[in-house]
């Protein structure tokens, strides 16, 4: 499972123009499911992702989580973070999940989040979505899991 997670001031995610689901400040949070991930390693990642120290601290250090900071996460499945890249010109998408796999693991990512207390916001499994953010730094990192 891979979390490709951006700061940002704001983040909103469109399907078909309607607004699904926007935040503030917090972390835009693009998850690529593959098809050895299990719940345990999609709440290892959760857990990891809301703990990640990339929030400036009064020193300007990144030393505070999103949690610290009272931020919000946006959370959208993105099945091309698991593509194989290695060869060619055209990616392989033979290690994702199958759809079933990766959308249960997507929801139960997001409810491990919201039971944590975050504010968890989501774009729309398996849709067409827009996504747009302001990434503040620019900071962005891709994070996994064993």
């Amino acid at each position: 499972m891979i979390a490709l997670i951006q700061r940002v001031s704001e983040a909103s995610v469109k399907v078909e123009g309607e607004v699904v689901g926007e935040i503030g400040r917090g972390l835009l949070v693009l998850l690529g499911v593959e098809q050895t991930d299990s719940h345990e390693l999609a709440e290892k990642l959760a857990a990891k992702v809301m703990k990640y120290r990339v929030f400036g601290d009064d020193n300007d250090k990144m030393n505070l989580n999103v949690q610290q900071i009272e931020g919000s996460l946006l959370v959208v499945s993105q099945f091309t973070l698991a593509a194989d890249t290695s060869r060619g010109l055209r990616p392989s998408f033979s290690n994702g999940a199958g759809h079933a796999l990766a959308n249960e693991l997507y929801e139960h990512f997001v409810a491990y989040c919201r039971r944590a207390g975050m504010t968890t916001e989501t774009g729309r499994f398996a849709a067409d979505m827009k996504v747009s953010l302001i990434n503040d730094g620019p900071v962005t990192f891709s994070l996994q899991v064993n």
